[in-house]
């Protein structure tokens, strides 16, 4: 996506990347928008880097964007709806969903309950809690879920061997 400046159409909050505060951008403010994937947009406002949940889109002129699920007709969590959720994260700084770019380690479901061993690029990746509240965020939003876990692990360490094909073809890695 190319980037480009709009100003926002009425106040909304986002996060700041990489810490995750919160912060509240005003009604009018001119921001840089760098990204909109996977229901989720990253801008620039006063120099920092901000995520705005896709719910939010309208205040960005855009329309809004959210995950939409049928609830399983047997009441239990549906793995493969926990997984598109998964896929619907992009790093703020980098157009591939954290699926197909290997930080998934596992995730396990049971009794409602889903915990996902995720990793970073690099253990000292200041993307950690942006990229954490944002999955929690997401799987939260599949039916009959009832808690998300998500743990940070460095073993093994990631390496790009862990990206799908298709992230090393987007990223130029071929």
């Amino acid at each position: 996506m190319e980037r480009r400046i709009i100003p926002t159409a009425r106040p909304v909050q986002g996060k700041l990347v990489p810490t995750g505060d919160p912060v509240s951008i005003p009604d009018g403010t001119f921001v840089t928008l760098t990204q909109a994937l996977g229901g989720s947009y990253t801008v620039i406002f006063n120099g920092n880097m901000a995520r705005i949940d896709g719910a939010d889109g309208d205040a960005l002129g855009l329309t809004p964007e959210t995950l939409k699920f049928k609830p399983p007709a047997d009441g239990a969590v549906d793995a493969e709806q926990v997984d598109a959720a998964l896929s619907s994260v992009f790093d703020p700084e980098i157009p591939v969903n954290i699926v197909d770019l290997g930080l998934i380690y596992d995730r396990r479901i049971q009794d409602g309950r889903v915990h996902i061993d995720m990793t970073l690029t690099a253990p000292g990746c200041g993307m950690g809690p942006v990229l954490v509240d944002e999955v929690k965020a997401r799987v939260a939003q599949v039916p009959f879920v009832t808690e998300v876990e998500v743990e940070l692990v460095f073993d093994p360490p990631w390496s790009r061997d862990r990206m799908s094909e298709e992230a090393q073809l987007e990223l130029g890695l071929f």
